[in-house]
């Protein structure tokens, strides 16, 4: 069973989701809370697998939330998932940089929701690779510059590693990456693992926001 907390300050909102999951089998609501300060005082008592994360909140908003969870809870600490609105809350990304396992766009529909839900729960931090690369290619002129800092870490990569970068942070997933370069999921899998070492990366997230902020995603091979 995963145990979600729902974290938004428009109860109506709240409901909306719960209602979608209350109809999973392996999907139980354990907690809501109205802004990040209120859930982190229910997270105290409440066990939540995956924490469902609005951004713009009274008090305490999603990015700052996501901080403290993420920093308290530690590899087997709850996992967060960012909600944002496409046009607006550049937080967003600042929330995946501070520890989010992912995002979705509030419009989602129920399937997606329920499947983000299932794959961060699982370690997989890729939620929606097509909503991941519409959103930072919205958000990469905003980047810090750090192309120097980041070249002697990007050297560290093999060619083939690079390219497995690259096609992540266009929002390839892994089925995709492996029919892309001829291989199997596992060996792409394979290359992530190396890449998130060499780089002291968390997770795939992370790698995406690496890779822009590094510009390998301007300075890499065509997608042709």
């Amino acid at each position: 069973m995963i145990r979600v907390m729902l974290v938004d300050d428009q109860e109506l909102v709240r409901a909306g989701f719960k209602m979608v999951l209350d109809a999973q089998p392996d999907v139980e609501v354990v907690g809501q809370a109205g802004d990040g300060a209120q859930a982190l005082e229910l997270l105290r008592t409440t066990r939540a697998d995956v924490v469902l994360m609005d951004v713009r909140m009274p008090r305490m908003d999603g990015i700052e939330a996501t901080r403290r969870i993420t920093a308290d809870g530690g590899p087997d600490g709850p996992k967060v998932i960012i909600l944002t609105t496409f046009d607006l809350d550049e937080y967003a990304f600042a929330a995946i940089k501070a520890g989010a396992g992912g995002f979705l766009l509030k419009d989602a529909g129920p399937a997606q929701l329920i499947e983000a839900i299932r794959a961060v729960h699982s370690g997989d931090a890729v939620v929606a690779p097509s909503t991941t690369k519409r959103l930072l290619d919205r958000f990469a002129l905003h980047l810090p510059d750090k192309e120097q800092q980041a070249t002697g870490a990007l050297d560290t990569l093999t060619e083939r590693e690079s390219e497995v970068l690259h096609l992540v942070a266009r929002g390839l997933s892994n089925a995709e990456i492996a029919d892309r370069l001829y291989v199997s999921e596992a060996t792409v899998k394979t290359h992530m693992g190396r890449i998130l070492m060499k780089l002291g990366l968390r997770d795939r997230v992370q790698a995406v926001v690496f890779a822009y902020e590094s510009g390998l995603v301007k300075r890499g091979r065509s997608d042709a």
